[in-house]
């Protein structure tokens, strides 16, 4: 029987990093992947193929350019869905292969098979054959799947879940998305900019609470200007295949929906099923997420939890520092001690979603004295340039102090505009800070300044009616 310093159980973003960390500390370090590809749903199933179908649509769609350049451009028409999932699957490929060449490359032991515990130190792995591992420390990264209810007859073909809608075979007309979370929002925008009726029904009247709820109603705006139905404050009350080989969807309401398809994108759970946890006595929540305190550690000192499988936030981006968290508590490496206090949220919707910091509604919440400034892509010469007709960024800021408190983007490059924020943030940046810093011109970072400016005439009380001029 082998034995480890650490065992790491899965190669997903979060399990990647804390074997790798491990191992580049000089600790020797076996990974269990119960797949044949690597990567977990980061790579196979959710963050990266979601993504590049996301850019794929905007390519094939035109959606961006119409009219831009004085063509227009529209939707490819094809029966193939070749053009449409050729990128994505180049991704998953080489991706996979990445992460495969990573853990070679630390010289992490690597193992095929479905892990589960025998005791807190020993892990059983049932593939090719069975073996067993021990361990001082083991580290659970099994991710998450989608939650099926038992009213929805799951076929992989016309009532899907978002793993399967990565590998349908025929791109639908019309298509019901039940959920209007992240995945749900993401997956309904895609279809709707590759032309695809779009119905999104959601059991109730609010969508992404953790957001800024202004950024939100622009969203919704966008959506329903795109041609999405939002049924809100309905659910499914019954499916059934039609002679045409179509969906009747009958909601709660009553209405009848006809479509191609149905994705139901309301829920993960965590992996955790086959993990045996109760052999060492480690329970979960009714979605089977395994809770862990500050250090990511579960109720057995030495087995620790992160990624997906201990529930929110449930990012790629947040997974592998806690992957790399553990792994310092673990070993005491003394660099990364916590996760940093400001994450942001990226949302990979047409258009695109991201902050970091706290929301208006929070700021309410908590009676702080606060106050906010905006601005538009529409207003800005680079986005004049690229043809935004929406868009906006806005700040939240201490009215007295001008210390900037959250930063909220809606439109073009939102999620790699956000990583300024972030530092305004961290180092408790001020109005005038930004106002003082220097942007290549023309950049959609002249959002933020304008976006300065615009708060500190609502603090003078008066409101800026051209912060270009004044700036």
């Amino acid at each position: 029987m082998e034995h480890y310093e650490l065992i790491v159980i899965g190669s997903g973003p979060a399990g990647e990093k804390a074997a790798v960390k491990a191992a580049y500390f000089g600790h020797r370090v076996a990974l269990i992947e119960r797949e044949r590809s690597f990567g977990g749903a980061g790579v196979n199933t959710g963050t990266l193929p979601s993504k590049t179908l996301k850019e794929t649509a905007l390519y094939l769609s035109g959606k961006y350019d119409r009219g831009l350049y004085g063509i227009d451009r529209s939707v490819v028409q094809t029966s193939s869905l070749e053009p449409f999932m050729y990128r994505k699957n180049y991704i998953i490929r080489t991706e996979s292969e990445v992460v495969h060449r990573n853990l070679l490359r630390h010289k992490v032991d690597i193992y095929h098979g479905v892990a589960s515990f025998l005791d807190k130190n020993t892990v059983h792995i049932a593939g090719d054959k069975e073996i067993a591992l021990t361990a001082d420390y083991i580290i659970i990264a099994t991710g998450s799947y989608p939650f099926h209810p038992d009213n929805l007859p799951f076929d992989n073909r016309k009532v899907l879940d978002s793993d399967s809608i990565l590998n349908i075979d025929h791109f639908p007309k019309s298509i019901a998305i039940v959920g209007a979370g992240v995945i749900g929002c993401e997956y309904a925008t895609i279809f709707s900019t590759m032309g695809c009726k779009v119905f999104l029904i959601n059991h109730s009247s609010s969508i992404l609470t953790f957001i800024d709820q202004e950024i939100i109603g622009h969203f919704i705006d966008q959506m329903r200007q795109d041609g999405i139905d939002l049924l809100f404050n309905k659910d499914i009350a019954t499916t059934e295949a039609t002679a045409d080989d179509t969906l009747r969807i009958t909601l709660t309401s009553g209405e009848i929906l006809h479509v191609d398809m149905l994705l139901f994108a309301a829920g993960r759970n965590g992996c955790t099923k086959d993990l045996k946890l109760e052999n060492v006595g480690i329970t979960t929540n009714k979605r089977e997420a395994i809770s862990v305190n500050e250090k990511y550690q579960t109720s057995v000192p030495n087995i620790y939890a992160v990624g997906d499988v201990i529930g929110f936030p449930a990012l790629a981006s947040t997974g592998m520092e806690q992957g790399r968290v553990a792994v310092a508590h673990i070993f005491q490496t003394k660099d990364i001690e916590q996760l940093s206090k400001v994450l942001p949220f990226g949302i990979y919707t047409v258009p695109e979603i991201s902050c970091a910091g706290i929301s208006e509604e929070e700021a309410k919440e908590k009676k702080l004295d606060y106050c906010i400034g905006m601005a538009k892509h529409c207003d800005m010469p680079r986005g004049k340039i690229m043809g935004a007709q929406h868009g906006m960024l806005k700040l939240i800021f201490d009215r007295q102090t001008l210390v900037v408190y959250g930063v909220h983007i809606i439109g073009h490059l939102a999620t790699e505009l956000i990583h300024h924020g972030m530092s305004l943030l961290e180092s408790k940046a001020t109005l005038l800070d930004v106002i003082g810093n220097v942007y290549n011109y023309p950049t959609l970072h002249d959002l933020y300044k304008y976006a300065a400016y615009d708060g500190l005439g609502n603090v003078a009380g008066h409101k800026v009616k051209d912060a270009a001029a004044v700036s």
